[in-house]
């Protein structure tokens, strides 16, 4: 049998090529993961890097945890270490082999999150990143406040429902951000980010209670820089009062929870409205006892006047007195009026900035930015179906079922092995012929040199 070198059309691979592809296809389909094993070939070269493969009872995995990522390194480890190893899966080309690429590596079993917990802490303590030097003083009458958490939480309605309880004239933004899984530290971070530059007043990073596992976004280490490295004051609101989180220690100040934050970073504005109408009282009462004394001055030097000079001229000091009083009753009633004017402007601006026709406006904006990502799901998901149907056709041109389809016949010994030379075929011997959808059974009578002259006998 002879097999027909591939056609133009025939994508043939080079094995570097080959190797590129299949590392793309890796990459591509599997999301960072979790590996859980014991450490074995530890190796650790001049270059910093660490090498070793990861081993359960039937398989392996070799492993790589360059040096940039070894701070997300808990202990040093260690060849038969039980540990959990988190990482991509690639390929290198120059070998084909695959590999997981790890970025963190923890000690396995019972308190392997509160080890690296308590890791990170010690690291960021010793570098002062917790010092109460550090912490920014939070405004006591913000003006607009930034709200970082998971947009369909109940964390955010307790602290919408504060904020408007408490202090209605401030602007609230929300920054959306996941709060619980592998992307959540990453979208938490790009969400602080746009926070700090949104021109707020004061940052609130909040979440609800939960697990040490359900919290673990907030032991992050990368967040905890940003976090320390930020302008504006940072309130942390995670969890209940006796979850505490790395992102806890770092931030200017650290609530027991959610609604416990939103009330540390607003005044008291009942108390305050309060306060402003007591002193809307004392102004119109000192007014009247200005009022008062003023008549009973003006009544007094009448007395006087009436007394002290002849008849002839209390008709002109009458008259100046009566023009006085007008003056006065004027002027009394202008500051009267100017205060209650002034005081009606203040509660007008504070109703104009209640925070309902933002939030409404932030929800259409949601729900324009929601339609656009359907959209751009639906036309990414078409995309792939396209791609997927062209690689496909690609499968079916070199197939080898494409050549069984011309006529063509694979023959196969008893074994499953491949039977091309004339030594294979000796007399008596039996052996299969694969075709398209069936195989034939034969056994060689005779062989003769020339390719179309091998006889056989087919057997059921």
């Amino acid at each position: 049998m002879s097999i027909a070198p591939p056609g133009p059309e025939t994508l043939v691979y080079t094995p570097a090529e080959l190797n590129r592809e299949v590392r793309v296809h890796l990459e591509a389909g599997f999301a960072r993961i979790w590996l859980s094993g014991e450490i074995s070939n530890l190796a650790r070269p001049a270059s910093g890097h660490l090498y070793f493969t990861l081993k359960d009872a039937r398989a392996q995995v070799r492993c790589a945890l360059f040096r940039s990522n070894q701070g997300n390194v808990s202990a040093r480890p260690a060849n038969g270490d039980q540990v959990l190893v988190r990482g991509r899966i690639s390929l290198y080309e120059p070998r084909g082999d695959y590999q997981l690429i790890a970025d963190a590596l923890l000690p396995a079993g019972s308190g392997a999150l509160q080890q690296a917990f308590e890791a990170l802490k010690k690291k960021l303590q010793a570098e002062g990143l917790f010092d109460p030097d550090r912490k920014r003083p939070l405004p006591t009458h913000p003006a607009r406040i930034a709200v970082v958490t998971s947009p369909s939480g109940a964390a955010l309605r307790d602290i919408l429902t504060t904020l408007r309880r408490r202090w209605p004239a401030a602007r609230v933004d929300v920054h959306g951000s996941t709060v619980q899984g592998e992307s959540a530290p990453g979208e938490l971070t790009r969400a602080l980010q746009a926070a700090d530059r949104s021109g707020a007043d004061v940052v609130l990073l909040a979440r609800g209670g939960g697990s040490i596992e359900d919290l673990w976004a907030f032991n992050d280490e990368a967040l905890a820089r940003v976090i320390g490295d930020m302008r504006t004051p940072v309130v942390s609101g995670v969890g209940h009062e006796t979850d505490f989180t790395i992102a806890d220690f770092v931030a200017d100040l650290r609530a027991a929870t959610p609604t416990a934050a939103a009330e540390a970073v607003t005044p008291d504005g009942p108390a305050l409205r309060r306060q402003i109408d007591a002193l809307r009282d004392r102004l119109r009462r000192a007014i009247g006892r200005t009022l008062q004394q003023d008549w009973q001055r003006l009544d007094g030097l009448d007395r006087r006047r009436a007394a002290a000079h002849p008849r002839r001229r209390l008709g002109e000091f009458d008259q100046r007195l009566r023009g006085l009083q007008r003056q006065l009753r004027r002027a009394a009633r202008r500051r009267l009026e100017n205060d209650l004017r002034r005081t009606e402007g203040l509660a007008a601006r504070l109703a104009a900035r209640h925070p309902a026709p933002r939030l409404r406006e932030a929800a259409g904006r949601r729900d324009a930015l929601d339609r656009r990502l359907r959209m751009a799901m639906a036309q990414s998901l078409e995309r792939a179906a396209s791609r997927l149907g062209q690689h496909a056709r690609a499968l079916d041109a070199v197939s080898p079922l494409a050549v069984l389809d011309r006529g063509y016949a694979v023959l196969l010994d008893d074994d499953g092995r491949l039977l091309s030379r004339r030594d294979d075929f000796e007399p008596g011997r039996s052996f299969r012929a694969r075709v398209r959808d069936f195989t034939v059974h034969a056994r060689v009578e005779d062989v003769d040199d020339a390719a179309d002259s091998v006889e056989t006998t087919s057997q059921e």
